[in-house]
C-alpha cells in the first residue's frame, strides 16, 4: 500500500505550468509562457502536449506545405506549425495553414489571428485522432475559417485528404470531397498536388 503524499511539494508531481487556473489559461497567457515543450497547444483553456511526430506525419506536412507554396497567390502565405488564436481560450497549432500576407507582421511573431487564416490542415496522428477529427474542426469552424483539410494515412501509406468547407447557414463544416491520388482544386486558390510525391520524401 502506498502512503498518500503529505506535503504540497509531494502533491505537485507535475510542473506548476501544467496546472491550469480554475477558469483555464487564456490565449494571451499561453502565448506568453516560456519553455513549453515544442508544439504545445491550448485547447479549451488547457495545455495539450503532443507526442513525437511519426515519419508519415512529417512527410505529409512537408509535401503539402511545399506544394501549396508553388501555387499560392501573392496575397497569401503558407505557414507550418504556427499557433492560431481562435478565441480567448483556444490556440491550436495546425500542421499547415494559409494566411493572408498582411498577417505576417514580424520575423519573430509566434501566432496569427483566426480572421487572417484562409485554410487549416491537420495531419492525423494516433494520439491526435479525436482532436483532429472532432474538436479542432468544431473550433476552426466556430472561428470562421472557411477551408479545413484533414489528412489521414491509408493502409498503403498514402495520404488521404478529407476536404471541408464552412457552411454559412449552419456555421459548421460540410464535406467537399475525399481525395486519394491527385489534389486538384480551384478554391481557395488553384491547387494541384500529386499526393504520390510523398513516396519520394
Amino acid at each position: 500500500m502506498t502512503a498518500e503524499p503529505t506535503t504540497e511539494a509531494e502533491q505537485r508531481s507535475v510542473p506548476g505550468w501544467m496546472i491550469p487556473p480554475p477558469d483555464g489559461f487564456t490565449a494571451e497567457e499561453f502565448l506568453a509562457m516560456k519553455g513549453l515543450p515544442p508544439h504545445t497547444e491550448l485547447i479549451d483553456g488547457s495545455l495539450v502536449l503532443v507526442s513525437a511526430q511519426r515519419s508519415f506525419h512529417s512527410r505529409a506536412v512537408d509535401l503539402l506545405a511545399s506544394a501549396l507554396r508553388r501555387t499560392v497567390p501573392a496575397d497569401l502565405l503558407v505557414r507550418r506549425e504556427m499557433a492560431v488564436v481562435l478565441d480567448a481560450r483556444q490556440c491550436p497549432e495546425p500542421d499547415v495553414c494559409v494566411i493572408r500576407a498582411e498577417a505576417e507582421t514580424s520575423d519573430v511573431q509566434t501566432s496569427y489571428q483566426a480572421a487572417d487564416v484562409v485554410l487549416v490542415i491537420e495531419v492525423v496522428s494516433p494520439e491526435s485522432e479525436l482532436r483532429d477529427r472532432e474538436r479542432k474542426p468544431q473550433l476552426y469552424a466556430k472561428a470562421g475559417i472557411v477551408y479545413f483539410w484533414r489528412v489521414e494515412r491509408a493502409v498503403d501509406g498514402m495520404p488521404v485528404v478529407y476536404l471541408f468547407e464552412l457552411d454559412p447557414a449552419t456555421g459548421a463544416y460540410a464535406s467537399a470531397g475525399v481525395v486519394h491520388d491527385r489534389l486538384k482544386l480551384n478554391l481557395p486558390f488553384v491547387i494541384d498536388i500529386d499526393l504520390s510525391e510523398i513516396k519520394r520524401l
